[in-house]
């Protein structure tokens, strides 16, 4: 049981699955940002172009089973307009890691030649 618990405690602690960990973490906040942004701003701007409408009360009777194909075709909706402002968002930000990367680095200082080297440092002894 002891080497069962070390093996188990080397598992946690190796740094993929803290980072795993910090990724679900922000993953989970990051979802809650998206969420937010397409239910109370971009929703409510599809309702005014559209008119309001809401699939959700949709249902198709077939006997005494009751359909609720609104709900599903409004989470088609909600799905495609929430994978829309993610692309938006993942495409300005890979626009931006362009820009970060097209910056030019400084020229580095070009290498002096060993006999002008050789020379400044004589130069240099003289002076002294």
């Amino acid at each position: 049981m002891g080497g069962f618990m070390k093996e188990f405690k080397e598992f946690i602690s190796k740094g993929n699955v803290m980072t795993m960990a910090v990724g679900i973490i922000i993953g989970g906040a990051f979802t809650a940002i998206i969420n937010s942004l397409v239910a109370d701003v971009i929703g409510p701007l599809i309702g005014i172009i559209t008119g309001g409408i809401d699939f959700s009360s949709l249902a198709i009777t077939v006997g005494e089973a009751q359909l609720m194909v609104g709900n599903f075709i409004q989470a088609i909706i909600n799905f495609l307009i929430t994978a829309w402002v993610l692309f938006l968002i993942i495409k300005a930000f890979n626009q931006f890691q362009k820009k970060e990367e097209a910056a030019p680095e400084p020229e580095p200082e070009p290498e002096t030649p060993a006999d002008i080297a050789l020379l400044t440092e004589i130069r240099d002894l003289l002076k002294k």
